[in-house]
């Protein structure tokens, strides 16, 4: 797999994945903390000329820098379950989200929320990818990640450990009113078809984005920020 971008690369070398190593445009300089590192590491930095770097990554946004690395690893979803009861925290399950964008974006506010992983279904969803790498800012090497056949029978087994299945929907109460309690699985459906009923029916609570303009939708990265936020607005401190 190719990450590319300063920030995702840094990221890369700092969550311990296993890195084969960083390629760096002949035309341009590592970061410094690149450079430290990969030596700390022992990882080869070579030079190589910046369209092969392009080409590998797809993309001329690479800001001259990539590395290889092993492809993403997945924990069971009980390690994931376990690990969001132990720190009362929260996890954010992504009901069908099939823009990398908007995956990788909802990643990085994760993590920045001090989120502890992310459930994925196996089948019509984002791959995880550069694109989704780049995204999340490299965000996503800090976070456990599991993928499921069937993502309300796992949700299930979250809820037999004391967990909250919480899913933001139109219909649903106002966020604002709601407190969200933890440890949470904070669900986000896709933009065109939203929550999937099987969802919907076993969530604890359905809360809902009030909104006031002529437009009356958000991005799913928008809404999942927010709902994110209110999750541990009360709990975190500053």
């Amino acid at each position: 797999m190719i990450v590319y971008g300063k920030n995702p690369v840094i990221e890369a070398l700092r969550s311990g994945k296993d890195i084969e190593k960083v390629l760096v445009a002949h035309d341009s300089h590592p970061p410094h903390q690149v450079v430290k590192l990969c030596k700390e590491r022992g990882i080869k930095i070579q030079k190589v000329p910046r369209i092969r770097i392009e080409q590998l990554a797809g993309t001329k946004k690479t800001q001259g820098i990539i590395a290889l690395i092993s492809p993403i690893s997945y924990v069971d979803p009980g390690e994931l379950f376990k690990t969001a009861v132990d720190k009362n925290s929260f996890i954010l399950v992504l009901d069908h989200l099939t823009d990398p964008q908007n995956v990788g974006n909802l990643i990085r506010t994760c993590e920045v929320f001090g989120g502890v992983g992310v459930l994925l279904p196996t089948h019509r969803s984002s791959p995880i990818n550069e694109v989704v790498i780049k995204a999340s800012a490299g965000s996503i090497f800090h976070l456990k990640l599991s993928r499921v056949s069937s993502l309300s029978k796992t949700l299930r087994e979250f809820k037999k450990l004391g967990g909250w299945i919480v899913a933001v929907e139109r219909g649903g109460k106002d966020i604002r009113n709601v407190s969200i309690p933890l440890p949470s699985a904070l669900v986000l459906g896709s933009e065109g078809e939203g929550i999937s009923k099987s969802i919907a029916e076993i969530s604890d609570i359905i809360v809902s984005i009030p909104m006031v303009g002529k437009i009356n939708s958000l991005n799913v990265g928008s809404a999942g920020a927010i709902a994110m936020w209110e999750c541990v607005r009360n709990k975190v401190r500053i």
